[in-house]
C-alpha cells in the first residue's frame, strides 16, 4: 500500500485547477500497438480517497531514462492524475507552497485557469491528467539528471468541483512506450517505486467522532473500513460530560473480541491499538457505558480512530480522513400521498398511491464514466435486477410496517452518479393499516401513520426527513376526511430481527367532512326530536300515544338505514351515545303518555294535567342536559 500525504480540505482547491486544466492545455499522443520490449515494468494498485495523495518514491534514476507512467481507475468515480517532483525538495512545503499559489490565484484572478498551467510548471518536473486512454493519466518525461524523484498518484476534480475517489492501477517503465497502452505493457516484476511512510512524514488517517451513551442507549457500535495487511489501527475515547466511564471493545468479522480496552470501567478515557498482520475486513468497534457503583454511566464522548497514526494513542492529531470509521450512511427520504383510493372505517385499512424517495452516497457505487461511456447510470423496472445484483443486496432496502399484504410497485427507477451519489423511486400502491379513534365519531379528527422501516440496521444507513419533497397531492381523491397539513420525523425501532433500524414516519390529522352528518343524521334526529316533542301540546293522549310510537318506529327505521355507515367498534362512540339517547328518550315518551292515558281512564284528569306541565320543560331541559353531558364526555 501506497504511503499517503493527505492534505486538509483547502487541499481540493489545488487539484481543481491543476487537473482541469491539465486535461485542456497538456496532452500526451498516446498510441495503441506499442512494440513490446525488455525494459522493467511495474504494476502497482492503490486507492484514493477525495482529497488524498499517494506519493511513490523513486531512486537512483539516470539521466535520460524516459519514465513512462500510466494511471487508470479499477474501481470508483476516480479520475486520476499524475506529478512528479524531485525528490530534493521538502514535499510537504511544496506542497504547502503550491497550495498557497493556487488559493491566491482563485482569490485574484480572473481566468485562474489559464494562469494556472505556470504555476504547475514552476512546482513540479512534470504532471498530467488525461492524456492516457478515456480519463485515465499517461506521463512520459526524460530524466533531467541522476538522482531520486517523487511520483505523485492523486485524483482529479470534475468539472462541477467535485472530488473523485476510487481504485487505480498504475504502470511504471522506463525506455518502455508501451507502458502507455495497458493492453501492451506486461509486468516484469521491477520495483521501480516504493515507499517510506517515515521519510515523507505522513500523519496516517485520523477520523473523529462524537456522540453520546444514556440509559437508552448504553453502546455505540461503528463498522470499519477494511485494512491493508501490517497497518495499525489506534483508537483513543474520553468522556465530554456525564460520569461516563467509556469501554472500548474491539470485534473481527465474526464478532469476536480481539482487542479491549478500559474493561473494568476506572477511568473517564483509554485508547486501544491493534495490527493487522495480514489484513482485516469487517470489524468493528463498540464503545460502551460502563457501570459504576452498580449504576451505569452516561454522557457525551469523543473518538479518535488512526491509522498508522500511534499519535492518536495520547488524543493528538488533527483529522484528515472519513476512511477509519465507516459511520452510517444518512439516507434522505421522503413521500409523496397521491392518491388514497379507499379507507375502509371498519377494517381500519387505507388503500393509497404514492412515491417513495431515497437519495444517498455510498463510494461503493461510484463508477468512472468510462465505463460506461456516461454520467448517469439508470436501472429501471425491467432493469432493476442488475441493480440488486450489483449491490448485493447492500443498498438502502425498506418495507412499509404498517403495510398489509402485498406493496405492488408500479415503477421504480434507480439513477446512480459517478460519486455513488444514488436516488431510488418507487410509485407504489398498497393497504395500510390504520388505527383510528372512534370515540368522538362523526366529530373525530383521525390520526394517518405511514411507517417506512430500513431493513438494514442504523449502523449501516440512518433516515433523514428529504426537505421539499414530501407532500399530500391536492387531488388525493379523499371526500371524508379533510387533508391538510403533514410532518415527517425519523425514529429509531427495534426491528424483529432485534437490531435497531431507522424509521421514516409521515404522519397527517384529518378531521371528517361535517356537512354531510349534519344533514343526513343530526337534522332528522332533531327532526325527530321536534316531533315528539309537539306532541306534550295534544290533549288528546290517544292521539299523543300513537304519535310517539309511529315516532319510534321511525326512528327505528332511520336507524337501520344507518347501520351500515357505523364503524362497529368495541366501545361506545358520540354518535352511538345520541342515538341511545334519542331512542330511550322516545321510548319513555311513548310510556309517559300510556301513563297519561291511563290517569284520564281513572278519572285523574286533573293530575295528568298537572304532570304533563312539569313535563313540558323537562323534555327540552333533559335532553339539553343529556345532550351536553355527552359531549363533555366524548369530545371535550
Amino acid at each position: 500500500m501506497p504511503a499517503r500525504l493527505i492534505p486538509s480540505r483547502s487541499f481540493a482547491i489545488i487539484f481543481l485547477a491543476l487537473f482541469i486544466a491539465a486535461s485542456l492545455l497538456q496532452a500526451f499522443p498516446t498510441s495503441v500497438g506499442y512494440a513490446q520490449n525488455t525494459s522493467p515494468v511495474q504494476v502497482i494498485t492503490g486507492k484514493i480517497n477525495p482529497g488524498e495523495i499517494d506519493i511513490f518514491f523513486l531512486q537512483d534514476l539516470r539521466q535520460g531514462q524516459v519514465l513512462f507512467a500510466l494511471a487508470q481507475t479499477t474501481s470508483g468515480n476516480l479520475d486520476p492524475a499524475l506529478t512528479l517532483a524531485s525528490a530534493e525538495v521538502d514535499l510537504p512545503e511544496l506542497i504547502a507552497g503550491y497550495r498557497a499559489g493556487v488559493q491566491q490565484l482563485v482569490l485574484t484572478s480572473e481566468q485562474p485557469l489559464v494562469e494556472l498551467p505556470a504555476l504547475n510548471d514552476k512546482t513540479f518536473l512534470a504532471w498530467d491528467d488525461d492524456s492516457g486512454p478515456g480519463h485515465s493519466a499517461a506521463l512520459q518525461f526524460v530524466i533531467p539528471e541522476d538522482g531520486d524523484y517523487y511520483l505523485g498518484v492523486t485524483s482529479a476534480l470534475t468539472a462541477a468541483g467535485v472530488l473523485t475517489s476510487g481504485n487505480y492501477r498504475l504502470l511504471l517503465g522506463f525506455d518502455n512506450p508501451a507502458v502507455l497502452d495497458a493492453t501492451a505493457a506486461v509486468s516484469s516484476g521491477a520495483q521501480i517505486a516504493v515507499q517510506d511512510e517515515a521519510m515523507l512524514g505522513t500523519p496516517g488517517r485520523i477520523q473523529e467522532y462524537s456522540s453520546s451513551l444514556s440509559l437508552e442507549k448504553p453502546a455505540a457500535t461503528l463498522a470499519l473500513y477494511d485494512f491493508d495487511p501490517g497497518e495499525e489501527l489506534t483508537f483513543f475515547v474520553e468522556a465530554t460530560s456525564g460520569d461516563l466511564k467509556p469501554r472500548l471493545l474491539l470485534r473481527d468479522y465474526a464478532g469476536k473480541p480481539v482487542r479491549v480496552a478500559n474493561l473494568q470501567g476506572e477511568t473517564s478515557q483509554t485508547s486501544l491499538d491493534y495490527v493487522f498482520p495480514e489484513g482485516g475486513e469487517a470489524y468493528t468497534l463498540s464503545v460502551v457505558a460502563s457501570d459504576a457503583n452498580g449504576q451505569q454511566t452516561s454522557g457525551d464522548f469523543r473518538l479518535l480512530a488512526g491509522v498508522d497514526a500511534p499519535q492518536v494513542a495520547s488524543g493528538d492529531g488533527e483529522p484528515n480522513s472519513e476512511d477509519v470509521l465507516r459511520l452510517p450512511i444518512e439516507v434522505q427520504t421522503g413521500l409523496k400521498l397521491q392518491q388514497i383510493v379507499a379507507i375502509d372505517q371498519q377494517n381500519e385499512i387505507m388503500t393509497a398511491v404514492g412515491t417513495l424517495k431515497l437519495a444517498w452516497k455510498d463510494p461503493k457505487l461510484a463508477f468512472s464514466p468510462d465505463e460506461c461511456n456516461c454520467q448517469v447510470k439508470e436501472y429501471t423496472e425491467t432493469s432493476f435486477s442488475d441493480f440488486l445484483k450489483a449491490t448485493g443486496g447492500d443498498w438502502p432496502d425498506f418495507t412499509f410496517f404498517n403495510q398489509q399484504g402485498n406493496r405492488w410497485p408500479l415503477s421504480r427507477v434507480v439513477q446512480i452518479l459517478p460519486d455513488g451519489s444514488a436516488t431510488y423511486l418507487e410509485r407504489f400502491s398498497t393497504n395500510f393499516q390504520l388505527n383510528f379513534d372512534f370515540k368522538p365519531y362523526p366529530f373525530d379528527t383521525e390520526e394517518f401513520y405511514i411507517h417506512a422501516d430500513m431493513l438494514h440496521p442504523e449502523d449501516r444507513y440512518v433516515m433523514v426527513p428529504m426537505e421539499g419533497f414530501s407532500e399530500i397531492d391536492p387531488e388525493n381523491g379523499e371526500d371524508e376526511f379533510i387533508l391538510t397539513g403533514f410532518d415527517t420525523s425519523v425514529s429509531s425501532v427495534i426491528s424483529s430481527l432485534n437490531y435497531p433500524t431507522s424509521r421514516f414516519t409521515f404522519h397527517w390529522s384529518a378531521p371528517r367532512y361535517q356537512m354531510y352528518y349534519i344533514f343526513r343524521i343530526f337534522i332528522p334526529i332533531l327532526l325527530i326530536i321536534v316531533i315528539s316533542y309537539i306532541t306534550f301540546f295534544l290533549k288528546d293522549f290517544t292521539r299523543r300515544i300513537e304519535v310517539a310510537s309511529g315516532n319510534v318506529l321511525l326512528f327505528i327505521a332511520f336507524s337501520w338505514s344507518l347501520a351500515e355507515e357505523y364503524p362497529r367498534m368495541g366501545y361506545m362512540t358520540f354518535l352511538d351515545a345520541i342515538m341511545a339517547i334519542t331512542f330511550i328518550v322516545n321510548s319513555l315518551v311513548v310510556i309517559y303518555n300510556v301513563y297519561l292515558k291511563w290517569l284520564e281512564v281513572h278519572d285523574q284528569m286533573e293530575k295528568a294535567e298537572r304532570i304533563d306541565r312539569v313535563a313540558d320543560w323537562v323534555y327540552p331541559i333533559g335532553y339539553v342536559i343529556l345532550f351536553a353531558a355527552t359531549v363533555a364526555y366524548f369530545i371535550l
